[in-house]
């Protein structure tokens, strides 16, 4: 005798998570299609325009707020996510030193799309080898699809006041994913949000992009001004950019969840063409076919060559003043792009403020040094 279609679901739902599992992902939760309550602060986000040039994000919303019309037939999507932090991460060591790029942790290894919807197409093949009558499409960041209201909802994680999703032994640096199916799979429940009064995402934020609990303002996250953004940097943001050249980090690593955020246990995640000890100088001085042959495979490389160098150029306006800093500026100047042209110039004239304020204070150091001798009572050597 078949087993009740209530019990068989269950039973499938708890194989799905084991398999999940056995696959790499730390989460695997179950979610309905249900996302009606997310529409009026999506609209309001998009009427805002906090979504900058990303058009792509107002476009398809009935698809975005209804799973079923993406992918037909649709009951039920399974939400995973995938922890990508690599061991020696030095971000505090990357931050404090301004001669070095840095890159957002997320990017330092293999593109995460090829390794999380491989993962995924086997988890549908697991379930299609269990259950034939199953239909299955994997998604990661590449569709119309509102990632972190289903992984709240198949109770994954909470949504933190950065708008990331946060889980309570994971943290938030992980990778997400979805497998829409069309079974009426055993849903989970949403978990509580545990951010309490918590506001340090908020204030440690560079340009002030979280505008509000839950609400960023693409426009001034610098995620968005250094890999979304095709255009010029604007000025008011150059300075607080530092020397992240892709992606940032902060509101992630200010959180006092990710003291619990867990290692990567995936090899293709591990930290490549040392990315994360590299230098401004030595990833300006690429040329475009270097760039694209140390990229390949790597998200980073969709940014494009122009924009590398425009990132690259801004940081290096912002590190403190070296001659050799201004020499590359220079030689990079001479057969670059229009932008990235405009960006070595801004460059430039930073470095000069910046020679210049330390000719200025090691005048004053002097100064003061003479005045020191003076009032000791040394001979005047005038």
């Amino acid at each position: 005798m078949s087993a009740p279609p209530e019990k068989k679901w269950v039973e499938l739902s708890s194989n799905i998570k084991q398999w999940g599992h056995e696959l790499g992902f730390q989460h695997v939760g179950i979610a309905d299609i249900n996302l009606d309550k997310h529409k009026i602060a999506l609209q309001s986000w998009l009427d805002n325009g906090f979504h900058g040039d990303m058009q792509w994000l107002a476009e398809n919303q009935d698809k975005r707020l209804a799973p079923e019309k993406l992918v037909p037939g649709t009951l039920r999507v399974i939400s995973v996510c995938m922890a990508y932090l690599p061991e020696n991460a030095q971000f505090a060591q990357n931050l404090k030193d301004k001669r070095r790029a840095y890159i957002s942790r997320y990017a330092t290894g293999r593109d995460y799309h090829k390794v999380l919807r491989s993962r995924l197409k086997k988890l549908g093949e697991k379930i299609s080898g269990h259950y034939p009558q199953a239909k299955w499409r994997p998604f990661t960041d590449s569709a119309p699809v509102l990632e972190h209201a289903l992984a709240e909802k198949a109770g994954v994680g909470w949504t933190g006041k950065h708008s990331l999703t946060l889980n309570s032994k994971a943290g938030s640096l992980f990778f997400l994913g979805e497998l829409f199916v069309n079974l009426p799979l055993s849903t989970d429940q949403p978990v509580e949000e545990k951010c309490g009064s918590c506001v340090a995402c908020i204030t440690v934020c560079p340009t002030q992009a979280i505008v509000a609990p839950y609400v960023v303002d693409g426009r001034r996250c610098i995620s968005y001004l250094t890999i979304e953004n095709k255009g010029d940097i604007p000025l008011e943001f150059r300075s607080a950019i530092g020397n992240r050249i892709y992606g940032c980090d902060d509101c992630q690593l200010i959180c006092p969840w990710n003291r619990y955020a867990q290692l990567t246990a995936e090899p293709d995640f591990a930290v490549r063409q040392k990315l994360s000890e590299a230098t401004l100088l030595e990833l300006f001085a690429w040329d475009e076919a270097t760039f694209l042959e140390k990229m390949a495979g790597s998200a980073i490389r969709r940014i494009g060559f122009e924009a590398w160098q425009r990132n690259i150029s801004v940081a290096l306006g912002n590190a403190d003043y070296h001659d050799d800093i201004v020499q590359a500026l220079k030689h990079q100047h001479q057969h670059s792009s229009d932008m990235v042209k405009r960006h070595i110039e801004w460059a430039l004239a930073a470095q000069a403020e910046k020679q210049k304020n330390a000719m200025e204070s090691a005048n004053s150091r002097l100064t003061q040094r003479l005045i020191r001798t003076i009032e000791k009572g040394m001979p005047d050597s005038a």
